[in-house]
């Protein structure tokens, strides 16, 4: 959590050929990642989750992101996860998680979720869809429920992020605002890594080119 809190960015690979997981991985890193969620309906996520831990393990955390059951946990921490995300609430996930030392985020959005999702071990999480909810609803939510740290996820892009961090969310999660599925398809990483760095460079305050 306080490695989150430092570097607020969740890259989300969803839907990404396998052939080309690896050097976006790299460039994710290379750009300055550090916390990469690969979702597990993407064709060969097990894989991937275990072969990028592998050779980007020193430098970045590897979670499995649309956990969505029990079953899906267990295969993701077989594969050698960090951390879960899910779209929904599971408390079983969170037990399992809690029980084998993984962070569980879970996918919330209402008030009850929430606090359910809190008061049964998670230490974050996730709102979704933030991209519907919009910002104003993140604003309003933490009002009551400061005390539990959020994650926004949909609609977050190189302008708003810091909107997002600067309304309460300890940390956001990009998908496509942050790789281009036209860089993906040409696999133009070069592309991919000055996007991330972009991203990196405007939570931390730096000025941009």
């Amino acid at each position: 959590m306080d490695q989150l809190k430092m570097t607020p960015i969740i890259a989300i690979l969803r839907g990404i050929a396998e052939t080309k997981a690896d050097a976006t991985a790299q460039a994710l890193a290379d750009g300055g990642i550090v916390f990469l969620e690969v979702t597990l309906n993407t064709e060969g996520a097990l894989q991937m989750i275990a072969r990028i831990k592998e050779t980007q393990g020193q430098r970045m955390r590897i979670g499995a992101g649309t956990v969505l059951n029990l079953a899906m946990a267990k295969e993701a921490a077989a594969a050698g996860a960090e951390y879960f995300l899910s779209p929904n609430l599971n408390e079983d996930v969170i037990y399992y998680g809690l029980e084998h030392g993984i962070d569980v985020y879970p996918g919330v959005m209402t008030p009850t979720e929430i606090v359910r999702a809190f008061e049964a071990g998670a230490p974050a999480v996730k709102v979704f869809p933030m991209g519907s909810l919009g910002l104003n609803y993140l604003k309003e939510i933490r009002a009551p429920l400061n005390h539990i740290p959020m994650i926004a996820t949909g609609g977050v892009d190189l302008n708003n992020i810091n909107e997002f961090l600067d309304a309460g969310a300890i940390a956001v999660g990009l998908g496509s605002n942050l790789m281009d599925k036209k860089h993906l398809q040409a696999g133009d990483f070069e592309a991919i890594e000055q996007r991330a760095r972009a991203f990196v460079n405007k939570v931390k305050g730096v000025k941009l080119a």
